[in-house]
């Protein structure tokens, strides 16, 4: 650097440090901002949940001329049911807080004096917490009666599952979209509305079990099971029934139920006709067992998976709180159902060892290093499932890490895959959730929960009965998918309210009564239809009253028993 230009670095440096010591001293202290005035609050229904998406809006009074409220400002109410409104420097002397969102009734705050003083001053007004009490109008009376005819045409059979609960909700936004126009009171709720009930954690978990599901089946393990089971019974009847239950259920609490029974009734139909006996004496307990068991894990019945993603339970807690009482409700099916078909195992006779050869043959691994394969896919899963709550790992996640895995270490045809996800299934959850959604959305929900939490009141063991066997009849009359979706909401609301509930304890008799209540009828499970469906095509077709029969004992059975373990486990033993 030259000796001049160090020179007129000097002379700027002096010059510019004059200037600054000749500015008001005000000019160079940083202000410091002054605090925006701020209402906060928060709004629940009269279960005391937060009410979400409710227009908040602050707004004064023109005295001078029309006396009609002019906005000032406004904001929507969080998930958690807050709201905040930040008011400009300038605000009018009277403001006024109205709320309002559909299928509630409005309110309004008028700030006293001493709420305008704290605002001007900057500080923040926490307004106390609004109620909001619900409106019965034409969207309420709308969603019921769609609700309900969904459920009926789901028991008659008059419309396929997923076709019923797919009408159900582009009615429900049909109606929304093109009734509003003209009557308010028709609006439910809009698309972007009617896709926040749509639980995705529940869909992806689904889809990626039913890919999992694609590449075990292909393997031929379920068929070798039980096909396994008639050799270490030696042709015993009464040995080849539970075992037979056993691999059943033991299937169905890591694949679905449906699934379960899909692949064991055609190889059970063939063992039992070449025995000499008729197969529903098989069928009929493998298909309870299969509803019995599937609820001991997380993943082991559509209900379950519902329940789990709702109440945040996880794969640990169904597996650690409800395994005694499956085992106990087992054991108690197990001899029901050895003494409720003894004639037709005792009339049993031995299979002809070319019939045996034949049922060997169609009863093999057929994958073995695919099997392999899957088997440490699998075992990863369950590692997964047990632990992922340490991880905030949602169990959706892990069953798409697991299909993920199974695509790429095995390369089965990628379009086979995809075309084996039931996606007539994907769409009743997704249709199911929308119409389940509008009655949330309506109040119906919030009506039965009042009523269920007057009639309980604050105890915890009749809460318990209560849901358990309320749940169990009802599923009997009404599928199980539908009915617990139905009931989430409410079972979270006695969750709240109930003292001693806190554990979830009502999660679980939810589970137990929906899964268990799935025996007492023939439409009360997705499973009993499809082993049905099948027993039928091999020549034993299995009516209403025949499954109600022998599914009903059943249902009181186990459920009881169930019922005896819960009430040990949460009220004597403690949470």
């Amino acid at each position: 650097m030259t000796e001049r230009l160090r020179s007129w670095l000097l002379v700027a440096l002096l010059i510019g440090t004059g200037l600054i010591l000749t500015l008001p001293r005000e000019s160079i202290i940083a202000q410091e901002p002054t605090p925006a005035p701020l209402i906060t609050g928060n709004v629940y229904d009269r279960q005391g949940q937060p009410v979400v998406n409710a227009r908040v809006t602050v707004s004064a009074t023109d005295k001078r001329t029309t006396g009609e409220s002019k906005p000032v400002v406004e904001a929507m109410t969080q998930p958690n049911g807050r709201y905040a409104l930040v008011l400009p420097e300038n605000f009018p002397s009277t403001l006024i807080v109205h709320i309002e969102r559909p299928h509630f009734q409005q309110d309004r705050i008028e700030l006293d004096a001493a709420a305008l003083q704290n605002l001007r001053n900057g500080q923040s007004v926490v307004l106390p917490d609004i109620v909001l009490p619900r409106r019965v109008n034409l969207a309420f009376w709308i969603s019921t009666a769609v609700f309900i005819a969904m459920l009926i045409f789901i028991a008659t059979g008059k419309l396929h599952n997923t076709l019923a609960a797919l009408v159900g909700a582009t009615l429900l936004l049909g109606i929304s979209y093109l009734g509003r126009p003209f009557l308010a009171d028709l609006y439910i709720f809009d698309f972007w509305g009617a896709l926040r009930y749509v639980d995705w954690n529940v869909i992806f978990l689904i889809m990626g079990m039913m890919i999992v599901i694609a590449v075990v089946e292909g393997t031929g393990i379920f068929q070798w099971l039980a096909f396994q089971a008639y050799r270490v019974s030696g042709g015993r009847t009464w040995l080849l029934l539970p075992i037979l239950m056993l691999i059943a259920g033991i299937t169905s609490a890591f694949l679905d139920n449906v699934t379960t029974m899909l692949l064991m009734t055609p190889i059970t139909v063939q063992i039992a006709l070449a025995m000499g006996i008729n197969p529903l004496a098989l069928l009929m307990p493998e298909v309870m067992a299969s509803n019995v068991v599937g609820i001991s894990t997380l993943i082991g019945t559509p209900t379950n998976i519902l329940i789990g993603s709702y109440g945040k339970i996880s794969f640990n807690d169904f597996l650690t709180h409800l395994t005694p009482g499956v085992l106990l409700a087992l054991l108690g099916l197990v001899a029901y159902s050895e003494f409720i078909y003894r004639h037709e195992l005792r009339a049993a006779g031995n299979a002809s060892p070319l019939l045996v050869e034949k049922l060997a043959e169609r009863a093999r691994i057929t994958e073995p290093e695919h099997l392999k394969k899957a088997s440490v896919v699998g075992s990863a899963m369950i590692v997964l499932f047990v632990t992922g709550e340490y991880f905030h790992l949602l169990p959706a996640v892990t069953a798409l890490m697991g299909a993920t895995a199974l695509l790429v270490w095995i390369k089965p045809d990628i379009e086979e895959m995809i075309e084996a996800v039931d996606w007539t299934t994907l769409v009743f959850f997704m249709s199911l959730f929308i119409v389940v959604g509008a009655i949330q959305e309506v109040g119906l929900i919030s009506f039965i929960a009042d009523e269920i939490g007057h009639m309980v009141g604050s105890s915890l063991i009749l809460a318990m009965l209560a849901v358990l066997w309320l749940s169990a009849v009802l599923s009997t009359v009404i599928a199980n998918i539908p009915f617990t979706a139905a009931m989430l909401p409410v079972i979270g609301y006695l969750t709240v309210t109930v003292p001693g509930a806190n554990s979830k304890v009502l999660f679980f008799c939810l589970s137990v009564g929906s899964a268990m209540g799935g025996n007492g009828s023939l439409i009360g499970a997705s499973a009993n239809m499809v082993t049905a469906g099948i027993a039928e095509r091999a020549g034993y077709p299995v009516t209403y009253v025949y499954f109600f029969k022998k599914g009903f004992p059943a249902l009181l059975i186990t459920v009881g028993l169930a019922m005896l373990w819960l009430l040990g486990r949460f009220l004597l033993l403690g949470q």
